[in-house]
């Protein structure tokens, strides 16, 4: 099972690898039921947790029922504890939805009709398409944006940032995550290299651009965002982070956009 699931990640298209895990993940999941690990998420117990990862595999990665993440286990458990979203029902735009996340923004949110929308470039599952560097979007018109994990693709991401934090209300916040190089200090980025092979190598993915560094906030609150790093895993107990296969090492990046 395991070499199966490394070999598709490296050779079939992210949209093929979807729609199998769609079709697969009510079998395996019940085949790995266990009392070792929990998703917040979707609240199942699994004795272990799939493998995932397209440079390097990570062991007990992806959740076998709703296909959430590290990040996105982390995220939850962070938005349904510290934040009031789950209480609260700001206008939210949530961008390149992670279907993990939406399924339980959709339940929340099941009741307020328009507000909870999605959006992609071109997925199906999105309710608006466009390109995030030129959003179709009045401005101060979301009280909380949601984008991880796109920036990285993005050929202008300053741009794309400003872009957020036009539509955003003042005092709205977002939720904006990124795969940060904690070894580097600056961000890198070269357009030039446009070799599948050596963009894997440099960016960790052969579509990405650039590959952040600690100087993410930075960028952030270049944007306008008042930006907030945030350690979350850290503030867990060792049992916590066991139990609900969480990353030792990603931040949340929490952004607000000032009142004034």
């Amino acid at each position: 099972m395991k070499t199966v699931i490394k070999w598709a990640l490296k050779h079939l298209p992210r949209p093929l690898m979807q729609r199998l895990a769609g079709w697969m993940t009510p079998v395996v999941g019940l085949l790995l039921r266990g009392k070792r690990f929990t998703c917040p998420l979707c609240g199942h117990s699994f004795r272990r947790l799939l493998p995932y990862g397209y440079v390097t595999t990570r062991e007990n990665a992806l959740c076998p029922s709703c296909l959430s993440l590290e990040r996105h286990r982390l995220l939850w458990l962070w938005m349904e504890r510290e934040s009031n979203l789950l209480k609260e029902y700001p206008r939210l735009l949530h961008i390149a939805p992670e279907v993990c996340l939406m399924k339980r923004l959709k339940k929340h949110y099941r009741h307020q009709r328009n507000s909870y929308l999605t959006a992609d470039l071109e997925s199906p599952l999105a309710d608006l398409h466009f390109d995030i560097q030129h959003t179709p979007l009045a401005d101060d018109s979301f009280g909380l944006v949601i984008c991880n994990h796109l920036l990285e693709h993005v050929e202008d991401d300053r741009l794309a940032l400003r872009e957020l934090c036009r539509i955003l209300k003042p005092g709205g916040w977002g939720i904006l995550l990124a795969p940060i190089d904690y070894n580097r200090a600056t961000t890198y980025e070269d357009n030039s290299i446009t070799d599948p092979e050596e963009r894997t190598r440099l960016f960790g993915q052969y579509d990405h651009r650039r590959i952040y560094g600690r100087d993410y906030p930075e960028r952030l609150r270049e944007a306008g965002f008042e930006a907030e790093e945030i350690d979350y895993a850290a503030r867990l107990t060792p049992e916590e982070r066991r139990r609900y296969a969480l990353p030792d090492s990603d931040r949340i990046y929490l952004v607000r956009k000032p009142l004034n």
